[in-house]
This record gives structure tokens, C-alpha cells and sequence, in this order.
């Protein structure tokens, strides 16, 4: 007896595959660096002021006043002087001879 053998034929058939999309978000990380930092320091520093002295010299000054004068004034007084006359009498004396 025979028996049919079915026979395997490939299709192709196509198939939808579901696409997985992968989308890479890039995110920046700071990178952390070990750095010196050089520190500054403070250092007091003592410095010279010159002291001023004042010296205060009391000098006098002259006080200039205003001061009224009285004015004099001559005023001529005519006086009379009482005048001296002196009279020579002349007389006659006779000289007696000897």
C-alpha cells in the first residue's frame, strides 16, 4: 500500500516584529578634579607713625584802641601891661670951686 507523504513546503511569510527604539538621553556629570588652592594668608605688619607735637606759642599782640583827643585851641586875650615911665629930672647942681 502506498501512503501519501504530505509534503513540507516553506512559506515566507512576513511578520511584523515590534522595533524597540532605544534613545540614550546623554546627561552631563560634572567631573570632580582634586585641586590645590593656594590659601592666603593675613599677616600683620607693624609700621612707624610719626607722632605730631603742637606747640602752642602765646605771642602778644597789640591792641590798637581808638581813643578821643581832646583838641586844644589857643584863643589870644589881648592884656594890657601896665607900662613904667621912668622921668630923669635934670638938676642943675652948682659946683662951688675952692
Amino acid at each position: 500500500k502506498q501512503v501519501q507523504v504530505p509534503m513540507i513546503t516553506k512559506v515566507q511569510k512576513p511578520v511584523e516584529v515590534p522595533q524597540v527604539e532605544y534613545v540614550d538621553h546623554h546627561t552631563h556629570v560634572p567631573v570632580q578634579k582634586q585641586r590645590m588652592v593656594p590659601t592666603i594668608q593675613t599677616e600683620q605688619q607693624f609700621v612707624d607713625v610719626p607722632q605730631v607735637q603742637v606747640t602752642d606759642k602765646v605771642v602778644e599782640v597789640p591792641v590798637q584802641k581808638q581813643v578821643q583827643v581832646p583838641m586844644i585851641t589857643k584863643v589870644q586875650k589881648p592884656v594890657e601891661v601896665p607900662q613904667i615911665e621912668y622921668v630923669d629930672h635934670h638938676v642943675h647942681v652948682p659946683v662951688q670951686k675952692q
